[in-house]
């Protein structure tokens, strides 16, 4: 299976640990180190660093969370899926929206990275 990797910068690895593998089905894939975690769910290894920490922490100067790229994580349902993390407090940027593919929303991670919910279309 090929496997994309994915790096966001986060303020507190902890907590993206928590987020990640507890509300979006991740798992630890690398060993940690302080400030630096290696996520996996299904073909995506997800790197969290801290800005700062390690040379992919301060190359090309000190990064920031947050921003509009992301990737996206497909939901079978999205309304419950949105209900659910709700329910734990999570953070959206606004609402679900149709497009012609299907409907998505944008969460949050803790440090304010987006991730997209996208549930397809069905024929």
């Amino acid at each position: 299976m090929t496997q994309t990797t994915v790096r966001y910068f986060v303020t507190d690895v902890d907590e993206a640990i928590d987020f990640y593998c507890n509300r979006l089905g991740f798992r630890v894939d690398l060993p940690r180190a302080p400030g630096f975690a290696g996520l996996a769910k299904d073909g995506l290894r997800l790197l969290l660093h801290e800005p700062g920490v390690g040379g992919a922490g301060k190359a090309g100067g000190v990064p920031a969370p947050g921003g509009w790229n992301r990737f996206q994580i497909v939901v079978d349902d999205l309304e419950g899926t949105v209900d659910g993390l709700a329910a734990h407090g999570a953070s959206f940027r606004g609402e679900i929206v149709e497009g012609p593919g299907g409907h998505q929303i944008l969460i949050e991670d803790p440090a304010g990275n987006p991730v997209e919910l996208f549930q397809p279309r069905t024929a």
